[in-house]
């Protein structure tokens, strides 16, 4: 299988996308109701079986349908074997798919977690919303946690640090430049705000790792990764804000490999406007960036919206492959858009591109792929081919059954929280009120004559990789007794803790990163 198979045009030929070409990106727009969730649904099932994962967002929550085979009972089956038939697929049949469901606050799946060191002032800038001078605030306690050896795993980290960053403001304006406490009171209420959202569940450890989106199961088909975003989207930034982090990561972690035969991984973003809505300047830049740069590590990135003028010329101008559903033109913005749409494709002279968007039937689609030699392809009307899983969503009954099978339980469900920068810098300030009341009431020489209150590198990275070990064991206790396998390693976890731990406070957040992921290949 080398091709993903979108339907028939209006001549009878057949609209594929090439497996070959599937990292190029792509759009898939069109409005309210007019097919394109199922035309999602029906690439990532494609993609499943030619053996390529796939990560989406599940905003309505009636794409988890993927992971269980549709049925002839459903009121719009008839419907879609006819379709089937129409198209010549002999072989329609309705299938399940191997699927894993993830979200982020931890109910609807397991639970995806990073810290605040990988996330970054730049992304969390941009989730809160700060102007140029809390940014570079921001930033400065970044760089002061980093010299000084604090993890930045959660929330109540980045608070600690902040709040000693203004305590300190006057020292640290002659190495880092101005940190005012206006700006640092403005960044820890937008704090408190993301925290009643519920972004604390999302910092944190265990942290999630990038290639647990790259598993196949055991017939060689493509894990398909739902994410439930339905609730997320009750906070768009911080859905947008993740779902770049999530690209970020997959272009850090994953290898230069050109233009493979198939992508490693295509992403699907839903509701794409939101990652561009008010987005800064610094933002869109790195957006571009990663976009472009992504194609080369076999990742395919697919944009949904409802309006192809939502997506920005420079990242727009990167989507080879296009599957355009119905507009309707109620507005002059409408207009816009479908102007916008047609002047997009490649001519074709026995369609009139602009009148067809407008006329187009709920199934039908606009569709330009990329042919062998990367040319994009004539825009061709097309009758969408139907998906064999669900259409609509899973039970919670099924949902927990899917769970139950998942390959990676235990391992992220159980939160570990070890030793970091609010814990040390609470610790600090405990050892110099106990000093100060030691001096005052003995003497400075009874005070230094005392033994070492906070404990050194080492012993907090053996207390980290205890932690670890702890809560990865119980974690395993746990599935076991669930009847469960777990892929909780306690000696893993612990020494990757204890290897954090030291790294970053040698050498920071790059050094950390370096050490954590080179012990993690080695240990596996």
């Amino acid at each position: 299988m080398d091709e993903i198979f979108l339907g028939l045009g209006a001549k009878g030929e057949r609209e594929v996308l090439l497996l070959g070409r599937a990292n190029r990106h792509g759009l898939v727009a069109g409005a309210t109701g007019t097919g394109k969730t199922v035309t999602l649904q029906g690439m990532a099932e494609q993609f499943s079986r030619a053996g390529v994962p796939v990560f989406l967002a599940d905003v309505k929550g009636d794409l988890s349908g993927i992971a269980m085979p549709g049925n002839p009972t459903f009121k719009h089956a008839a419907s879609l074997e006819q379709r089937a038939k129409d198209l010549g697929i002999a072989d329609y049949a309705y299938a399940d798919n191997p699927a894993v469901f993830w979200d982020l606050y931890g109910e609807q799946g397991h639970p995806i977690r990073t810290t605040i060191s990988e996330m970054g002032p730049l992304l969390l800038a941009r989730l809160m919303g700060l102007n140029e001078t809390q940014e570079g605030v921001l930033t400065i306690a970044f760089r002061y946690a980093d010299d000084n050896g604090l993890l930045l795993v959660d929330l109540a980290d980045l608070q600690a640090v902040l709040a000693a960053c203004a305590e300190n403001a006057g020292a640290l304006a002659t190495k880092y430049g101005n940190v005012t406490k206006a700006s640092v009171g403005a960044i820890q209420r937008q704090l408190l705000g993301l925290e009643s959202q519920g972004a604390d569940r999302f910092f944190g450890e265990p942290a999630f790792e990038i290639h647990d989106f790259l598993q196949v199961d055991e017939q060689g088909r493509g894990m398909v990764n739902v994410l439930a975003a339905d609730k997320l989207m009750q906070s768009p930034k911080l859905y947008a804000t993740f779902l770049l982090w999530l690209l970020s990561e997959l272009f850090e972690a994953l290898p230069e490999v050109g233009d493979p035969e198939k992508p490693c991984l295509v992403f699907f973003f839903d509701e794409a406007h939101l990652l561009f809505d008010d987005a800064p300047d610094a933002l869109m830049d790195k957006v571009e960036q990663v976009v472009r740069l992504v194609r080369s590590k076999g990742v395919g990135v697919y944009f949904v919206t409802q309006n192809p003028i939502d997506i920005p010329e420079k990242v727009a101008g990167q989507l080879g492959n296009r599957v355009q559903h119905a507009l309707r033109a109620f507005t002059p913005r409408d207009q816009k858009a479908i102007r916008a749409a047609a002047e997009t494709f490649r001519i074709n002279p026995d369609l009139d591109v602009g009148q067809a968007i407008t006329e187009l039937k709920v199934g039908e689609a606009l569709v330009s792929m990329l042919d062998a030699d990367g040319a994009p392809g004539m825009v061709a009307r097309t009758l969408i081919a139907p998906p064999r899983s669900r259409l609509g969503p899973v039970s919670p009954a099924e949902r927990a059954a899917i769970q139950s099978a998942s390959p990676f339980g235990g391992k992220y469900d159980t939160a570990v929280n070890r030793e970091s920068a609010a814990e040390v810098l609470a610790q600090k300030a405990a050892d110099a009120a106990a000093a100060a009341q030691t001096v005052q009431e003995q003497g400075a020489d009874a005070q230094r004559a005392q033994p070492r209150q906070s404990p050194t590198l080492w012993g907090r990275a053996g207390k980290a990789a205890m932690g670890a070990v702890a809560s990865s064991a119980g974690a395993m206790v746990a599935a076991q007794i669930a009847g469960k396998k777990s892929r909780a390693a306690p000696v893993a976890s612990g020494v990757t803790a204890m290897v954090g731990s030291i790294a970053t406070s040698l050498g920071g957040e790059a050094l950390g990163r370096f050490a954590r992921g080179l012990l993690g290949g080695l240990l596996r």
